[in-house]
């Protein structure tokens, strides 16, 4: 397994026809046709490869069953598990369109809606499929053959491939999908050229073919060359191949969140002073930055640092950065606490900014406010007066309002999300996009906008394509031609998913006709998204 810990991105796709229809898996009767105009669930397809034949493929639908095919080219999706006639050969073509051929028949798959047969002997138009990758396009690239990961090299101009682990923004690439091309997109928003050079602009030099080999991916230029690493620092670059190899193959894996914590001094979080984490410098480099890991089944997560290694738990409530693997006490509550966050360790204990900065385990409970609250109970219960109660409520405020400001809210930390400034956003009905016809967007687009995440003191603005905000307006929609930007608070809940929240408290959501809303009330699927 590479050294980010990560597997593989499940290659998941939609199959286009040539007439710009996608594969279907009905949900009734699991029948197929080609008749769906985008890509949304029913047009995903999860590509698995046979362990004893790599170039035997099978295809598996949303509800979990193959494609399949008998020796009349009778066309089904109902297998629940592999049999000889869902097994299927891929014949790429020149221009990065598939021909899916059944193994055990030897004839083409291909037609059009609810016309689809694999009986064709011979590879016409009809049988050939464009793939769409349905897997969120933001991800780490790893060379198959070098062990290493892609970043953008500021200094050279360039896309090098020598990175041990992914890390910082300059890891991050977008696969941006034109035209049933690939192009692949820099933080800074440039596009790589076949050369090696980074564009502004996309074009002819910019588009690549996907192909598939062994289950790995590799790029085609226009010319019909390969994207490899070339040199020391590994440009990428198109090379001399015609036909890819080893060094040719990629595989993309999900880029985890990274981000710095601010304490309440003010100061980041840092390990630059040895293994023992405390609140002690005043800049961002890779020593204050962390990858949050988020546990699947619990939703605990953890920290884990440039160098590989994971915060954990140690005697007396002490947090260092020394655990190279992952256990119990690595792993992390967070309490989303509007603009600021709380981490509790596995001892059950909040973990706290001492004065000299040290982050240890010891707090009860979040804040210093929370005894005084309870004295402020007692008192009152022993008072029969209302004015008297009252009066007493609002003195004993004051005081407990200038102590939090002298001492600070030790158990409060700012997270501010790092690898994010370009945001594509998938909820469970498709991409977050602008509407084409309002000021609102919509959220079950097969195709997304790239918006820009501004951080903003513990929230966020987010900025649409045409440099404007979104703001949630009265009638709760989220609309995207704000001249001011609007605050957002995000919540890092699952693996690989968020949910925002607005100003108003609510959380943003997708409703039933596409259209993002900012009005849910608590967290449901449709308020939680892929980034």
């Amino acid at each position: 397994m590479p050294a980010n810990g990560n597997s593989p991105l499940k290659l998941q796709f939609g199959l286009i026809n040539r007439e710009g229809r996608y594969l279907t898996a009905e949900s009734f009767g699991f029948k197929v046709n080609a008749s769906a105009p985008s890509l949304k669930k029913k047009q995903i397809w999860t590509l698995e490869q046979d362990s004893q034949d790599t170039q035997v493929v099978y295809f598996r639908s949303h509800l979990g069953r193959y494609l399949a095919s008998d020796k009349d080219g009778k066309v089904t999706c109902e297998a629940d598990g592999r049999n000889s006639d869902c097994r299927f050969l891929i014949v790429a073509q020149s221009d990065g369109r598939w021909a899916l051929q059944s193994e055990q028949y030897l004839r083409f798959f291909g037609g059009s809606r609810d016309y689809l047969s694999c009986f064709a002997q011979i590879i016409t138009d009809a049988e050939l499929w464009a793939v769409h990758l349905a897997l969120h396009p933001q991800a780490n690239l790893l060379s198959v053959a070098r062990k290493r990961y892609a970043h953008l090299s500021m200094e050279d101009g360039e896309i090098a491939v020598d990175l041990n682990i992914p890390w910082g923004v300059a890891a991050l690439l977008t696969l941006v999908y034109l035209d049933g091309k690939y192009c692949l997109k820099t933080c800074d928003s440039r596009f790589l050229s076949n050369d090696g050079k980074l564009l502004t602009q996309s074009g002819r030099t910019t588009a690549y073919t996907l192909e598939l080999k062994c289950g790995k991916l590799a790029f085609k230029d226009c010319e019909g060359k390969y994207l490899s690493p070339m040199g020391p620092t590994g440009t990428l670059r198109s090379g001399r191949c015609s036909k890819p190899g080893k060094d040719e193959l990629f595989d993309l894996e999900e880029s985890h969140p990274q981000v710095v914590l601010i304490a309440a001094n003010g100061r980041y979080v840092s390990i630059r002073q040895g293994v023992s984490l405390a609140a002690n410098q005043e800049d961002e480099t890779d020593m204050e930055t962390f990858q949050m890991e988020i546990d699947k089944e619990t939703k605990k997560c953890t920290f884990r640092t440039s160098q590989g290694n994971y915060w954990a738990l140690v005697a007396h409530g002490g947090i260092q950065s020394t655990a190279t693997e992952v256990s119990a006490n690595t792993m992390f509550s967070v309490e989303w606490l509007d603009h600021k966050v709380a981490l509790k360790a596995n001892n059950g204990k909040y973990v706290c900014t001492k004065k000299n900065g040290q982050l240890l385990a010891i707090s009860d409970s979040v804040g210093k406010s929370f005894p005084f609250f309870c004295f402020i109970q007692t008192l009152q219960s022993q008072v029969s007066s209302v004015q008297t109660q009252t009066l007493i409520c609002l003195v004993l405020t004051l005081v407990i309002s200038i102590i939090l400001l002298l001492s600070g809210e030790d158990e409060q930390l700012t997270l501010k999300l790092i690898n994010r400034p370009m945001l594509i956003l998938r909820g469970e009905n498709g991409f977050i996009c602008h509407h084409k016809n309002s000021n609102t967007l919509d959220a079950s687009r097969s195709v997304y906008d790239i918006f820009t995440l501004q951080f903003s003191n513990g929230a966020y603005n987010i900025k649409g394509v045409d440099g404007r905000f979104w703001y949630v307006n009265s009638a709760g929609l989220v609309c995207s031609d704000g001249e001011a930007p609007e605050d957002f608070t995000l919540e890092l809940l699952e693996h690989g998913r968020l949910a925002i929240r607005g100003k108003n408290g609510r959380y943003l959501r997708g409703d039933q006709g596409g259209t993002l809303k900012g009005d849910a009330l608590s967290l449901s699927s449709s308020a939680l998204w892929e980034y």
